[in-house]
């Protein structure tokens, strides 16, 4: 498998899943901007959404958008119980979980990083993500992840949009349980290897 990837985007989500998995895969670096790949070929051809993260299969196939990827990537490393099983009630958490940070914190986010968008604009945005993570804060009392006492794939997403938040000097501090959480995942081995690969953190 291929994992098309920027530094810190949300593809940092999925690349967290194949780690915690221990599925082999191939990294390939996408400037967004350019939307180009690291070798100058055409990354609209790869994706014409001009977005990542894209999974390419071993078939050929490609996976786009990542609530789906991480999931499919779940389900090729069952064993390392990171979504419950399809069908169950549990897994219908972990989509409702997915869901939630994809379209509440994930597109709020977005336009925090145009560089066109008013101020104002922005803290309008800023003050609905703010709201969003008071409610997560709420959810993770006496939870060590979103779904228990278990690792899961949302928690690599969550962690990715925590991550953003650092970036954009958010001030959580009135949230303690978001706080211990994002530590929490923050020291797990496999997160800290994803975000070393990415040139996001030094190498211990």
């Amino acid at each position: 498998m291929k994992l098309y990837y920027s530094p810190g985007a949300c593809s940092l989500s999925p690349h967290i899943a194949l780690l915690e998995a221990g599925l082999p895969y191939d990294l390939v670096k996408v400037d967004l901007r350019a939307k180009k790949l690291e070798n100058g070929d055409d990354f609209l051809k790869v994706n014409p959404k001009g977005q990542v993260p894209v999974l390419a299969l071993d078939s050929g196939e490609l996976v786009t958008e990542g609530p789906v990827i991480v999931q499919m990537i779940a389900d090729k490393a069952a064993g390392k119980n990171l979504a419950p099983a399809r069908d169950s009630a549990d897994r219908y958490k972990l989509l409702e979980w997915l869901n939630f940070i994809t379209t509440e914190l994930h597109k709020s986010f977005g336009p925090m990083f145009s560089p066109v968008l008013a101020d104002e604009a922005k803290a309008f945005f800023k003050d609905r993500v703010m709201g969003k993570f008071k409610y997560v804060d709420s959810q993770l009392a006496g939870r060590d992840y979103l779904m228990g006492s278990h690792f899961t794939v949302a928690d690599g997403y969550l962690f990715t949009m925590l991550s953003w938040a650092d970036r954009m000097k958010f001030d959580l501090s009135d949230m303690p349980n978001l706080l211990a959480y994002k530590a929490r995942v923050g020291a797990r081995p496999k997160v800290q290897e994803a975000l070393t690969k990415e040139g996001l953190m030094k190498a211990a």
